[in-house]
C-alpha cells in the first residue's frame, strides 16, 4: 500500500513538472512572440513614415512641377500667340530692297529696341507694335547728321511718285530703322507737315510712349501703298487713338473751307485768331467734335494754335486725348 503510494505521488509530481514545464514554454513563446508583434509594429510604423515621407516629396515635387510652368511658359506661351501664324525673320535695318515677305514677323526696332512689325499672306505691311517707344538718343548712337540711322529708306513700290515720301512707321527720331518692314509709301505733305509727323512730335515732346500699335490699311491686295493709318498709344497715362487717311491734308483742308497755308494739325499760332469755320456755334469755344469736324485730329496740346479756345478739363496739357 504504501509503495502504491509513493508510485501515486512520483505520478502527480511529474504530471506536476510537465504542467509547469508548458507553462514556461507558453511563456517563451509568449515573450518570443511579443517582440515579432513590436516588430511588425515598427515596421508598420517606419512603412507609415516611409510613405509620409514619399508624400511630402510627391507633394513637393508637384508643387515645383505646377509652378515652374507659370514662371517660365508663361511669356514663351505669349510668343507663341504673338507670333502665331508668322515667321520670324531677320532683316538687317538699313536694307533698300522694297520687297516684303508674305506672314512674316521682323524686328524693326534700332538697336536693342523690339518694336515687331507684321505683313499679310500678300506682303503687305499692316501691323507695328512695341511695348515702349524708346527715342532715338544721338549721344551714344551712331546718328547721322541729318538725324537718321541710315543716309535711305527702303524703294517700297509706290515711293517713286513725286508726291509719295518713304514714311516710317515708326521714325528714326522714335528709334525706327528704314528697311521694307517700316517703310511705306506716304503722301509727302501728311508726313512732313501733317497728322503723322504731328504724332511723332507729340511722342518725342512727352519722351516716348507705350502700348504702341499701327494698323496699316490698303485699297486692295495688290498695291503697296496705304489708304488709311490707325496710330493706338499710351501717352503720359492717356491711351490715344490716330486716325487719318493717306492723302494730302492741305487739300483736305482746301476742300473743308480751311484756307490757311499750314497744315490742319500745324502747331504754328494763327495770329488773326480766326475760329469762325471751326466754331460753328459762334460762341468763341471749340469742341472737340466742331475741331474733328473741321478736319483736326486728336489730341490738341498746349502748343497749338486752337488750345486756349477749347477747354482742357483735366489740365494736363492736352484736350481730345
Amino acid at each position: 500500500m504504501k509503495k502504491t503510494m509513493n508510485y501515486l505521488i512520483l505520478l502527480l509530481t511529474i504530471i506536476f513538472m510537465a504542467g509547469c514545464t508548458n507553462a514556461e514554454d507558453s511563456s517563451i513563446t509568449n515573450v518570443e512572440t511579443d517582440p515579432k508583434e513590436v516588430a511588425t509594429v515598427e515596421t508598420n510604423d517606419n512603412n507609415e513614415k516611409e510613405e509620409t515621407v514619399t508624400m511630402d516629396v510627391d507633394e513637393r515635387v508637384v508643387e515645383e512641377t505646377t509652378s515652374v510652368p507659370v514662371v517660365k511658359e508663361t511669356p514663351t506661351q505669349q510668343n507663341n500667340e504673338l507670333f502665331s501664324g508668322y515667321e520670324l525673320i531677320v532683316v538687317d535695318g538699313g536694307d533698300l530692297s522694297g520687297y516684303r515677305e508674305p506672314n512674316v514677323a521682323v524686328d524693326i526696332g534700332y538697336g536693342d529696341r523690339e518694336y515687331w512689325a507684321f505683313t499679310n499672306e500678300y506682303g503687305q505691311l499692316v501691323r507695328v507694335i512695341a511695348d515702349e517707344i524708346i527715342l532715338q538718343d544721338d549721344s551714344t548712337e551712331p546718328v547721322l547728321s541729318s538725324g537718321r540711322y541710315y543716309s535711305d529708306e527702303a524703294k517700297v513700290p509706290g515711293v517713286e511718285s513725286d508726291v509719295l515720301d518713304e514714311g516710317h512707321i515708326i521714325a528714326d527720331s522714335l528709334g525706327g530703322v528704314s528697311n521694307a518692314y517700316n517703310i511705306t509709301p506716304q503722301d509727302s505733305t501728311l508726313n512732313r507737315h501733317g497728322d503723322q509727323a504731328y504724332m511723332e512730335r507729340v511722342i518725342r515732346d512727352a519722351g516716348g510712349a507705350t502700348n504702341f500699335e499701327a494698323i496699316i490699311t490698303y485699297p486692295n491686295t495688290e498695291t503697296q501703298i496705304p489708304s488709311s493709318y490707325q496710330y493706338t498709344y499710351t501717352l503720359m497715362g492717356n491711351r490715344i487713338v490716330d486716325t487719318f487717311d493717306n492723302v494730302n491734308p492741305d487739300k483736305v483742308n482746301e476742300s473743308l473751307g480751311l484756307t490757311d497755308s499750314e497744315p490742319s494739325n500745324s502747331t504754328s499760332s494763327n495770329t488773326n485768331g480766326d475760329i469762325s469755320s471751326v466754331d460753328t456755334n459762334g460762341n468763341g469755344q471749340v469742341t472737340i467734335k466742331e475741331a474733328k469736324a473741321a478736319g483736326f485730329s486728336m489730341p490738341i496740346t498746349s502748343d497749338h494754335w486752337l488750345y486756349p479756345y477749347m477747354r482742357d478739363n483735366d489740365n494736363d496739357g492736352m484736350v481730345g486725348e
